[in-house]
C-alpha cells in the first residue's frame, strides 16, 4: 500500500472508512468482522468478534442478545470501543465512544433480513450462560416447532446497537514497523486529525 498521507485523509471519518471498507469489501473474506471490547461492573475489559452491520453518520452498527454478558455490560456502562482489522491490506480502524440500543423498527428490520435458522437460535439462546449441549438443542427444537410455517418474530431481548464515536483511528502498516496512525478526535465543531506515532 502506498504511505498514508495527510492530505489523503478525508476531513470526515466516516467518509475514510467508507473508503477503506470498500476497498477491504475486495480484499478481505469477513470484512465486516471485528472486536468490540466493553467493560464490567468491576472495571476488567472484555473483548469478542462481532459482525458490522451498517455504518453511517450516525456511527457503527452491531445487533446482539441484550441480555448476553455484552449486552449487561453495556447495559451497565455504554462506553466500548471496536476494532476491524484487514489483514490483506495490512490496515486497523479503532472506535471508541459510546453505545446506545437501536430504535425497535430498526432492530425490526434487521432481524427480518437474518435466516430462519439464525432467527430460531436467537430465539432459543440464552446467550453467555452456562448450558448443556442437548438442552440447547431442544429449545431450538421447540422454538422451530413453534413457529413451523410462520415467521419467526425478533425476541424482545434481541436487538441493535450504535456505537457514537468519540475517536476513530486509522493505522496502516509500513516495512520495519514505521507505521503511518492518524487519529480524527470529534470536537465541538467537528473533527480534529493527528498523526500518532508508531
Amino acid at each position: 500500500m502506498p504511505p498514508l498521507e495527510r492530505d489523503s485523509l478525508d476531513d470526515d471519518p466516516i467518509e475514510q472508512f467508507g473508503r477503506w471498507f470498500e476497498r477491504a469489501v475486495e480484499a478481505a473474506p469477513l470484512p465486516e468482522a471485528m472486536t468490540l471490547a466493553t467493560v464490567d461492573a468491576g472495571g476488567a475489559p472484555n473483548a469478542r468478534m462481532v459482525l458490522l452491520k451498517g455504518f453511517g453518520p450516525d456511527g457503527f452498527r452491531f445487533f446482539t442478545n441484550y441480555e448476553s454478558v455484552k449486552g449487561a455490560e453495556l447495559h451497565g456502562n455504554p462506553a466500548a470501543a471496536v476494532v476491524i482489522y484487514w489483514r490483506e491490506l495490512d490496515r486497523q480502524v479503532r472506535v471508541r465512544g459510546q453505545s446506545a440500543r437501536l430504535p425497535a423498527a430498526d432492530s425490526d428490520a434487521y432481524f427480518a433480513t437474518r435466516p430462519r435458522d439464525s432467527k430460531l437460535a436467537a430465539t432459543a439462546s440464552p446467550q453467555s450462560r452456562p448450558i448443556e449441549r442437548d438442552r440447547l438443542d431442544r429449545a431450538f427444537e421447540r422454538v422451530a416447532t413453534e413457529h413451523e410455517g410462520a415467521e419467526v418474530p425478533r425476541p424482545d431481548h434481541w436487538g441493535g446497537y450504535l456505537l457514537i464515536p468519540e475517536e476513530i483511528e486509522f493505522w496502516q502498516g509500513r516495512e520495519g514497523r514505521m507505521h503511518d496512525r492518524f487519529r480524527y478526535t470529534r470536537t465541538g465543531d467537528g473533527w480534529r486529525i493527528e498523526r500518532l506515532a508508531p
